[in-house]
């Protein structure tokens, strides 16, 4: 497939390494220009290019910024074929975002993200961590393997998604639509805990909406306090037996 990706940040450079190594066109970009893309974003074949560039005669957009970025590529995205798959790997975190309303009211993310691009989305690899992400990718049947939910309207859009997913050495899973993705938002069960194919189903069920801001801004807390601006480096396995412990 043709994949841009905006970002290259920890899961968007990661992104690239892997899709590129399994055999996709992949173009990555970035806010700061082409130039400053390490190379090891590129080291399997992904080529740095202008955000423009990145969204152009492409099968597939991963977004992979910070969602209080994402209006800066709003207008790129609301003007992509209508067939174009575009997934969301964001997270609202009100402590880096800002107050966003409608999602403090109850909109679930990922259907406020999708309103904001004007443009549907497909929501993956929102809910493990860059660590995990990077290390623990393993082949298709492998004893073990981590499973990512993947939520999307779109039949074409979820099956797309779910393909690359598989191929970054994940288990995809079906999780309905994006008006169920809450379930897989910050402070929810299934986030940052690694689970695989038979425990993910029985965490998105028991996910609480109305406790998840509390854990979600309790981890921050928790995260904050030990690694203080360092936090996107910690370690793993802390990262999911804190997870583990307060969402679960």
């Amino acid at each position: 497939m043709k994949i841009g990706i905006l970002g290259t940040g920890n899961i968007g450079r990661t992104l690239a390494r892997k899709l590129g190594a399994a055999g996709h066109d992949v173009k990555a970009a970035n806010s700061r220009g082409p130039e400053t893309i390490d190379a090891g974003v590129l080291a399997f074949g992904a080529r740095a290019v202008t955000a423009a560039k990145a969204v152009a005669d492409v099968d597939v957009v991963i977004l992979s910024m910070p969602l209080v970025r994402l209006a800066d590529v709003a207008p790129l995205i609301s003007n992509l074929p209508t067939e174009t798959t575009v997934i969301d790997t964001s997270n609202y975190y009100p402590g880096r975002d800002g107050t966003v309303d409608a999602i403090e009211a109850g909109e679930v993310e990922s259907v406020w993200v999708s309103r904001l691009l004007g443009h549907p989305i497909a929501k993956a690899w929102n809910c493990i961590g860059a660590s995990s992400f990077e290390r623990k990718g393993q082949p298709a049947g492998s004893p073990g393997r981590i499973a990512l939910p993947v939520a999307a309207d779109r039949d074409d859009d979820r099956k797309t998604t779910m393909a690359l997913v598989e191929a970054t050495g994940f288990t995809a899973f079906d999780a309905g639509p994006l008006s169920d993705s809450w379930r897989q938002q910050p402070g929810a069960p299934c986030y940052c805990t690694d689970l695989d194919r038979d425990e993910l189903p029985a965490a998105l069920a028991a996910a609480e909406r109305a406790r998840l801001p509390k854990r979600r801004d309790l981890t921050t807390a928790v995260m904050t306090e030990r690694f203080g601006n360092h936090v996107a480096n910690a370690d793993s396995d802390y990262r999911v037996r804190l997870a583990r412990t307060l969402y679960m």
